[in-house]
């Protein structure tokens, strides 16, 4: 669901830079009122669990890749503003380190799966769950099907904004100037992919954690209720373990063969079509110089190879996550102390 740099104009992209600016703002100003301290480490889980998840990419029926996201069960556990920032952090380090996505295109991805992703997520699990109890079985579905709708829901975003570029900016003989692809096309196979594959991966992560949560910690699923006041004495251990375990276990997202839809580079593109936009040509290579793009090193050629070094990228972002929550933390904690 990554939109690649030279996809999009970057008139585009400063749209939903300026959508994304205030969101972001409110998020990090409700981040520090309302989450306690002590559960800060959380979003670090979280927010390597979504960088870790994304790495699995699993194959679609025409031939491309797609993966979960995790911001559905992000939203359940930590609200949906929590899970933007864990969500904005993971999109952040793919695309500077890895290359994955688009510096450019970085606004409209955060909007597709930090905001639309987790608040359409949320939104549909309130509506089932409702009032119920922590332990009731409409938690666990209504987690479910808010992790489909929210992918989905972002998926058709994704199909729209890339749809509309050939629509919207074009030479004077009709030419696209950056995605190719009209809405007729686009949409449906970013519909195809997350509804059929993707969508239920997600809804069948969401709801094994949440119905893990119910019978082991089910108060982690109303921190968000939680007063500053009440004890808050949580290990988070053995959600490292389980992270630690999905990193090891991470190249088997290399074992899906392909690129998803859309995230094509010019090369593959031009393979395809003939020609490479005039405008994505002058884009796409405007963050070339990904220290591990594609999560990879030159002259690794086989499977082995490639193996460690995935695990390795995995590793080093996870750790880059831990850094920035603890930095988070100490400017949350030296906050609160001066408004004393």
């Amino acid at each position: 669901m990554h939109i690649p740099d030279g996809y999009l104009s970057p008139a585009t992209c400063v749209a939903f830079g300026a959508a994304m600016i205030p969101a972001w703002t409110t998020a990090v100003n409700k981040v520090r009122n309302r989450l306690k301290s002590s559960y800060v480490p959380l979003m670090a889980v979280g927010a390597a669990f979504s960088f870790t998840i994304m790495m699995y990419n699993v194959p679609i029926p025409d031939g491309t890749t797609a993966h979960a996201v995790g911001g559905g069960l992000l939203a359940v556990v930590l609200g949906p503003w929590a899970a933007m920032i864990c969500i904005t952090v993971a999109l952040a380090i793919q695309a500077l380190l890895f290359g994955d996505g688009g510096v450019w295109t970085f606004t409209a991805n955060c909007f597709n799966m930090a905001l639309v992703l987790p608040f359409v997520s949320y939104a549909v699990y309130r509506l089932i769950s409702g009032s119920s109890d922590l332990t009731a079985s409409r938690r666990w579905i209504g987690a479910a099907a808010g992790g489909l709708l929210g992918l989905v829901a972002a998926a058709l975003c994704a199909g729209v904004e890339l749809g509309l570029q050939p629509i919207l900016f074009h030479t004077a003989n009709g030419v696209p100037l950056y995605c190719p692809y009209p809405l007729s096309v686009a949409v449906p196979a970013m519909l195809l992919a997350h509804l059929l594959i993707a969508g239920p991966m997600e809804a069948v992560v969401t709801a094994l954690v949440v119905r893990y949560l119910q019978s082991h910690n089910a108060d982690l699923l109303s921190i968000q209720t939680l007063s500053s006041s009440q004890p808050t004495a949580v290990s988070y251990r053995r959600y490292w373990w389980v992270l630690g375990g999905l990193i090891v276990l991470s190249p088997l997202g290399l074992l899906a063969g392909g690129s998803a839809w859309g995230e094509w580079g010019a090369a593959e593109l031009k393979k395809m079509l003939g020609f490479i936009p005039s405008g994505m040509q002058r884009l796409a290579g405007s963050w070339s110089h990904a220290p591990l793009a594609d999560y990879s090193l030159p002259g690794v050629d086989n499977f082995w190879s490639a193996a460690i070094v995935y695990t390795f990228c995995a590793l080093l972002a996870v750790g880059i996550i831990c850094l920035l929550t603890y930095l988070f933390a100490r400017f949350q904690a030296a906050d609160r102390k001066e408004w004393r």
